[in-house]
């Protein structure tokens, strides 16, 4: 037996980056996986080189109808959700006095009414298998400040605290809704100049002084979503190489060197 056996999974964001990491754990564990993203030609043929086990659907979190569609696509392919993923996400760069209002609501309806939707889409679905779990991707910068990063930074605060809502209302459905915050992880997102960038300098004062790979990510994705994590709900997985520690005193990192 493996731990999804059986089971139905939808992943936001998972055409590439994490998402597609953790499309392929799951099938790796046995999951029917539904790839829910904008990017359709990535998303498509992530889904066939996963082969029968998966599917594509086109899904903008930010859009009811979008999700509903992906929830019956899901039921109709492989049977009810037991399986939630909040991926999906963005983030763009400004200080607030310079951050344009359609910026800062796009972050926001991305990666924290996305999840929220996402949440009232699957619910249902998993009443009728008996329950599941719903995995909230939050970040490090949902525990603390990062200048430039505002509206990224209030939406990831908002994940936590609508993980602990949901745990709260859905609990009894057998339902577990945590959050995972991981730190910076080498992805798509985290290629580009701007975040390359803060990448770098973010993680050269780290107690694990590198970039996390999705595949590490992924491991702890599938163990909250399994039933090895079955007394755990409105819970916080961190996995950021010590960036939420602070950084290591330069005292430290030279002594290190020199050793």
């Amino acid at each position: 037996m493996k731990r999804f056996d059986n089971r139905t999974v939808i992943i936001t964001g998972g055409a590439r980056g994490m998402g597609a990491s953790h499309a392929r754990g799951f099938i790796a564990e046995g999951a029917n996986v539904v790839i829910a993203d904008i990017l359709e030609q990535e998303g498509r043929t992530l889904a066939k080189e996963l082969g029968d086990h998966a599917i594509f659907s086109r899904l903008d979190v930010t859009n009811d109808k979008d999700w509903a569609a992906t929830v019956a696509a899901a039921e109709d392919a492989f049977g009810p959700v037991s399986v939630l993923i909040n991926n999906a996400g963005i983030v763009r760069f400004g200080v607030i006095e310079e951050t344009e209002p359609a910026v800062w609501r796009q972050v926001l309806e991305i990666n924290l009414t996305g999840g929220y939707l996402g949440i009232r889409a699957v619910a249902p679905s998993m009443r009728k298998t008996g329950g599941g779990a719903i995995v909230n991707i939050s970040s490090g910068a949902g525990f603390t400040a990062t200048f430039g990063l505002a509206a990224y930074v209030a939406s990831k605060w908002g994940v936590r605290g609508m993980t602990k809502t949901a745990a709260l209302e859905l609990g009894r459905d057998n339902i577990r809704v945590n959050s995972i915050h991981p730190g910076a992880v080498r992805t798509p997102m985290t290629a580009g100049p701007d975040t390359a960038a803060l990448a770098a300098a973010a993680i050269k004062d780290l107690a694990i002084p590198r970039m996390g790979e999705p595949e590490e990510i992924t491991r702890l994705v599938l163990f909250v979503a399994s039933d090895e994590a079955s007394f755990s709900t409105g819970s916080e997985f961190i996995a950021d190489g010590g960036y939420l520690l602070g950084p290591v005193p330069q005292q430290e990192r030279a002594e290190a060197a020199v050793a």
